[in-house]
């Protein structure tokens, strides 16, 4: 653990994590978690929350799960102590908890024992359980014809409570819905107290787990049936439990459930830094998405020959770029060497297909050549018609194929190449993805070029018979097929987005 100066007091966040998904936390939330020194967080909260912290921190969870699925917290006065002894060493502490911090939290205590030690803290409230699942599950926890009111009871009194416990019968008869929080495991309990309390057995009920996880999960059940439903489906938290009249008019498939790719398990294997668009969009089209980079992306060994190609770029007609990564490492080591952009005016550019294109576009240039075809060979044909005489400077990775440079050379064109970046295959998948993949749980890998393809044998191997491949585009394909594995759909348009539509349309 870092420390701040000496004698300086840190602060305590006691952040609301929200339900599950990393996209309704609080601007105010994700904010304190980018200064924070250490993030204790709940065993609710979802772990890309977690790991969205600055690279400094430290992060200790504390809870667990034991081997029957149960999740066991660490005592409040355990957390709190960390927290405190954090704070008072100068650290920042974030404090994450599953939901709202202030909803059956444990937050009064934890902030008395802060006040008590003279830690300065602020309270950052969350999406609480009920309100994601009355909009996720689409059940109407209020409505102007059925409920003018909501309860959120727990399912987890403390027998050491120093008020009156609950009173199920005033429970029974309450105008409105009630929404059970941890449950589960007294669902006998409460249930049966709120039938003899008066409530009929018959009342509609809905268990809904996960919920704004990419496995959400509704059952509905009656008052009478749901402590026998909730043990024979082994149901484990998170989870909330609607009880009322409301429950009734639910859709069977809510919006979030209904999304073309709800209940897939895509693995995506480009770079870490290129798969935040398609994650994106796989996501808000309902897939649960796994990411694990086949190949690192890199500086060159040298960069000697970069160099030497910037300082005479005015020699060249065409700057012809096959990547993303090809544009941002050329153009930022331009800038890196005190050059600007000015220098690219003698030279047209040509890109390989519209991402590449877009790139360009963020450091204001146009691409002058797009072909129709996104592919080598497309862009080969287009810039070969007028190659005689022409010279052709290609940035490439340190790995890749010749076929490019082959046809402009053999079409008469002038042609230099420059290594601009490295690309390097991983060594070790994540133990998660490896485990995913031997048990047969991911829907789809997507392949996106030949480099990836090989590696993927590599870290994989006869995994990979397991799990559908979703290949951008014929060479890449030709690159699977020769080592042994067929790809289940190939992109038409070859682009990521063309990947994503192949995957949908197949479901």
């Amino acid at each position: 653990m870092s420390h701040r100066p000496s004698g300086r007091i840190g602060k305590v966040y006691l952040v609301g994590a929200g339900p599950g998904d990393p996209e309704l936390m609080t601007l105010r939330a994700a904010e304190c978690l980018g200064r924070a020194d250490l993030v204790v967080y709940d065993g609710l909260v979802n772990p890309a929350i977690v790991e969205s912290r600055p690279p400094s921190a430290r992060a200790t969870c504390l809870a667990h799960r034991n081997s029957d699925g149960t999740l066991e917290r660490a005592p409040t006065e355990q957390g709190s102590a960390l927290v405190i002894e954090a704070a008072r060493n100068g650290q920042t502490v974030v404090y994450l908890k599953g939901g709202d911090p202030e909803v059956f939290g444990h937050t009064a205590e934890e902030t008395e024992a802060l006040a008590a030690a003279g830690i300065p803290f602020e309270i950052v409230p969350g999406v609480t359980a009920a309100t994601a699942a009355s909009a996720y599950a689409e059940i109407p926890i209020t409505h102007g014809q059925h409920a003018s009111s909501v309860a959120l009871v727990t399912g987890r009194e403390q027998r050491d409570k120093l008020g009156a416990p609950l009173d199920y019968r005033a429970l029974a008869g309450f105008p409105g819905t009630l929404v059970f929080y941890m449950g589960e495991s007294s669902a006998e309990v409460w249930s049966q107290a709120l039938i003899e309390g008066g409530k009929p057995p018959q009342t509609p009920v809905a268990i809904v787990r996960r919920c704004t996880w990419p496995d959400q999960e509704t059952i509905r059940c009656t008052l009478a049936t749901v402590a026998d439903v909730v043990a024979q489906r082994g149901a484990r938290p998170p989870m909330v439990i609607v009880v009322g009249e409301v429950v009734g008019l639910a859709r069977d498939v809510s919006w979030f459930t209904g999304r073309p790719l709800s209940g897939k398990t895509i693995l995506l294997t480009r770079p870490r830094e290129q798969v935040a668009g398609m994650q994106r969009r796989l996501e808000e089209l309902g897939a649960e998405v796994l990411v694990q980079p086949a190949i690192r992306i890199g500086e060159p060994a040298d960069w000697a020959p970069v160099d030497a190609a910037l300082g005479r770029l005015n020699h060249y007609d065409w700057l012809v770029f096959s990547s993303v990564n090809g544009v941002r490492y050329l153009l930022n080591r331009l800038l890196c060497l005190g050059g600007d952009l000015r220098q690219l005016a003698a030279s047209k550019l040509a890109v390989i297909g519209p991402a590449t294109a877009d790139e360009l576009r963020r450091y204001h240039l146009r691409a002058d050549l797009v072909p129709r075809q996104y592919c080598a060979e497309a862009l080969a044909e287009a810039l070969a018609g007028d190659a005689r005489t022409r010279r052709f400077l290609l940035v490439r990775a340190s790995r890749g194929r010749e076929l490019l440079a082959e046809q402009l050379a053999a079409a008469g064109g002038e042609v230099d190449q420059i290594v601009a970046y490295r690309s390097v295959d991983e060594q070790k998948p994540r133990p998660e993805v490896s485990a995913a993949m031997a048990a047969g749980q991911l829907d789809w890998t997507t392949v996106t070029s030949s480099a990836i393809a090989r590696s993927l044998v590599a870290l994989f191997g006869e995994g990979l018979q397991k799990t559908r491949l979703a290949s951008i585009s014929p060479i890449t394909s030709a690159a699977l097929k020769e080592l042994g594995l067929e790809p289940a759909i190939e992109a038409t348009e070859y682009t990521t987005d063309g990947l994503v539509d192949a995957m949908m349309a197949r479901g």
